[in-house]
């Protein structure tokens, strides 16, 4: 694993817009970063593969324990919701089932897991499109782990018989400045599309409700909604509640039951079915049991409100919103250090399968500025 520097293409900027990445700088500075890349030999690439296939698994025995034994008040999940996830976790209703692992790695041991954003995982396009067309221009004879384009597609053609007939697929996201979540969604209607699928994009502020059903703006019955929006705050909407009388009439790509596994509570739930495995860093819902851990709200996105503490000693912090939400306590992974920053591996997944994966970097918290940088497979 080497982080290498490299002159970035003549005029970069254009060629990403042009695959629709517009939000590739932020505070001044590349978020898309093409002046350096990560180099990985096959034996680390199988390395990640192999974890993120056990991952996969360790949830997939995590979320049947949690719906055996009721365990939702750990996620701060309403008592309403909890059927929704029973029924959905039982019936695996037609999704993509994809999503990102941040791991830790550092090109000699076992990658470690922080957690899995699969609910509205982001950086999708960049992992995706954007470092291929890179790998391609610059690296041509080189190799990337990377079949995520691919892998969507195939998974929606594998779905599209056993979505609700007669509709279209509508795909929905919030309205935000960068463009990042329209592009995103945008994006994955494209893969749906090559997949012979009809699909529209509203915003979630159009979603309607009409008294029977979920609607769009030309008042068309809503029977299959993607949603670039997290379910813990689809449920807390005013349309919320209709969940409950729409059930088995509307399709949520993805499930409801992505409540559970998008919540950071699951990671001692993890460690706890798992202590000591080897691709699991110890986690717990009271208190630390090291004088070395992480502190994450359960629900915060983007590295808001994360406590770093070395030795006893506070390393880093960031704030944000979820200072008063339910926490958990992991064990701190001491990320290498390359040129000054370091780096986190997101590996993805779809139809619960390694697709590829792609690198961001930053200090020690990564956080919704850090920089995107590709990686190349060699030797």
């Amino acid at each position: 694993m080497q982080r290498i520097a490299v002159p970035p293409r003549l005029d970069w900027e254009a060629k990403v817009e042009a695959l629709g990445l517009v939000w590739h700088t932020a505070a001044g500075a590349p978020y898309w970063n093409e002046s350096a890349y990560y180099a990985f030999t096959l034996d680390e690439i199988d390395r990640i593969e192999a974890a993120t296939r056990t991952l996969y698994s360790l949830f997939l025995e995590a979320g049947d324990y949690v719906v055996s034994q009721r365990l939702y008040d750990r996620f701060d999940i309403p008592e309403w919701c909890w059927p929704l996830i029973e029924d959905a976790w039982k019936a695996e209703p037609p999704a993509l089932n994809y999503g990102r692992f941040d791991l830790g790695f550092d090109g000699h041991g076992t990658p470690k897991l922080f957690e899995f954003n699969c609910d509205t995982p982001t950086s999708l396009v960049e992992a995706a499109v954007i470092q291929w067309d890179w790998k391609e221009a610059v690296f041509p004879g080189c190799d990337q782990f990377n079949s995520l384009h691919d892998r969507l597609i195939a998974k929606w053609r594998d779905i599209g018989p056993y979505l609700p007939p007669g509709a279209p697929v509508h795909f929905t996201h919030a309205r935000e400045s960068t463009g990042e979540e329209a592009v995103t969604t945008a994006y994955l209607m494209d893969t749906a599309r090559s997949a012979g699928l009809a699909a529209e994009g509203l915003l979630i502020s159009d979603v309607g409700w009409d008294g029977r059903r979920f609607v769009d703006l030309q008042n068309r019955e809503i029977r299959t909604l993607y949603h670039l929006y997290p379910w813990e705050w689809l449920v807390k909407e005013p349309f919320g509640r209709h969940l409950l009388e729409t059930q088995g009439r509307t399709l949520w790509i993805e499930p409801i039951w992505k409540m559970i596994w998008s919540n950071k509570a699951i990671l001692p739930i993890l460690w706890d079915l798992h202590p000591r495995h080897e691709n699991l860093l110890w986690a717990t819902r009271d208190r630390p049991v090291s004088v070395s851990y992480v502190r994450k709200p359960i629900l915060a996105r983007e590295g808001a409100n994360i406590r770093l503490v070395k030795d006893g000693r506070d390393l880093a912090a960031t704030d944000g919103s979820y200072a008063d939400a339910p926490v958990v306590y992991q064990g701190l992974y001491d990320l290498p250090e390359f040129d000054g920053v370091r780096p986190v591996i997101g590996s993805w997944v779809v139809d619960g399968e390694p697709a590829g994966m792609g690198v961001r970097e930053d200090g020690l918290i990564t956080g919704n500025l850090s920089r995107f940088t590709p990686h190349i497979i060699y030797g």
